[in-house]
């Protein structure tokens, strides 16, 4: 544990005065998310007559619509008797044609990347599905005749998580992808919410784990790795919710892959006179295969002879979906801490905005 900006972390009011768009509330939050979205997915209106003979899944999105379609794929990598692909641009795969189910997801529904795949999907006649809060994309299913679910709109995409994750986890149990999968949600919830109270603001940084993460951050940048399951997607979440809610720089990469050309990055020669500056975390898992475990050992150690922090982070619970979401919750909460110990806001991403308008220009 470092020793500086502490007392910050231990004062629920300063921690407050950070937050005035109130993104410790939709972390906090995230077993209720969770539920309401399975209730919500409940209630639409889709069955396997809708979507016939798929021979193949692609999902389009961006950012936080995008990352619950990754979150599926690894917890779905042993059921899906299908291909699925996540697609983050604006085109479409050339095999993409009638007998592929394109699932367009944007939370804001103007994402003009997804938008204008949903155009392409919309000329092959591919079957096609809707995720989004309204925006131009509700108007393009409208027009169209498009099974869309609406959903609850005034977040960020990265704080509705739950909603892009539960709903096509379910949509594909009911059109007959699947079978079974969604029973865990609920339980998965109720862990989720006895887990939190390690996390909540109140409980100080010493015994606090998503707030030792922070201060570990803190002044540093942050690398996590992942294993080849849903290790590996968490650690990309880790990534984007320490830059875009703790305003700091990050970077993620999963085992084996990065041991046939990143590791040879880690050269004790060039990194280890900045080495005090990089913090890294090896997400693991109770499944992670023999070999990962004893590959995340050894880069471990190279890493720590390179003079850079390693930090083990280990899912918690019995079922997959409970410790995938067990990692999520803390991730969410550390970055949230982040942004506290960089006196910033963490709801706004301005630099985005501001590339956005460059781009309308």
């Amino acid at each position: 544990m470092k020793s500086t900006d502490i007392s910050i972390l231990d004062d629920v009011e300063k921690i407050r005065s950070f937050d005035p768009g109130n993104m410790y509330n939709r972390i906090f939050d995230l077993p209720e998310q969770v539920n309401e979205a399975l209730k919500m997915a409940r209630g639409w209106n889709v069955s396997s007559g809708d979507f016939p003979d798929v021979r193949n899944i692609v999902l389009v999105g961006m950012g936080g619509s995008a990352i619950g379609g990754d979150l599926v794929r690894a917890y779905l990598q042993s059921d899906l008797l299908v291909p699925f692909s996540i697609i983050r641009g604006y085109g479409l795969p050339e095999y993409v044609d009638d007998e592929t189910l394109v699932i367009a997801s944007s939370y804001s529904g103007n994402t003009e990347e997804t938008l204008a795949a949903l155009d392409d999907a919309l000329q092959r006649k591919a079957l096609i599905a809707v995720l989004s809060t309204g925006g131009m994309m509700a108007d393009v299913a409208e027009l169209n005749d498009l099974p869309m679910l609406t959903l609850p709109g005034g977040m960020q995409p990265r704080a509705a998580l739950a909603y892009s994750f539960v709903p096509l986890l379910l949509f594909f149990e009911k059109i007959g992808l699947v079978k079974g999968v969604s029973g865990d949600l609920t339980a998965a919830a109720d862990k989720l919410s006895a887990r939190r109270e390690k996390y909540i603001e109140d409980n100080p940084l010493i015994s606090n784990p998503a707030k030792h993460i922070a201060d570990s951050i803190k002044d540093r940048i942050a690398i996590v790795y992942g294993g080849p399951g849903f290790t590996g997607v968490v650690a990309q979440r880790w990534k984007g919710q320490i830059c875009e809610n703790g305003k700091n720089m990050a970077f993620a990469n999963e085992f084996p892959e990065c041991n046939h050309n990143e590791l040879v990055g880690w050269t004790k020669s060039v990194i280890e006179p900045f080495g005090e500056k990089l913090v890294v975390f090896m997400l693991r898992d109770a499944d992670d295969h023999p070999k990962i475990r004893k590959r995340m050992n050894i880069v471990k150690a190279i890493v720590e002879n390179c003079g850079a922090e390693v930090h083990d982070v280990h899912s918690m619970g019995e079922k997959p979906l409970e410790r995938m979401f067990s990692l999520i919750q803390l991730g969410d909460f550390a970055s949230y801490y982040l942004a506290v110990l960089n006196e910033v806001d963490p709801t706004p991403v301005d630099v985005i905005e501001r590339l956005k308008k460059a781009l309308a220009e």
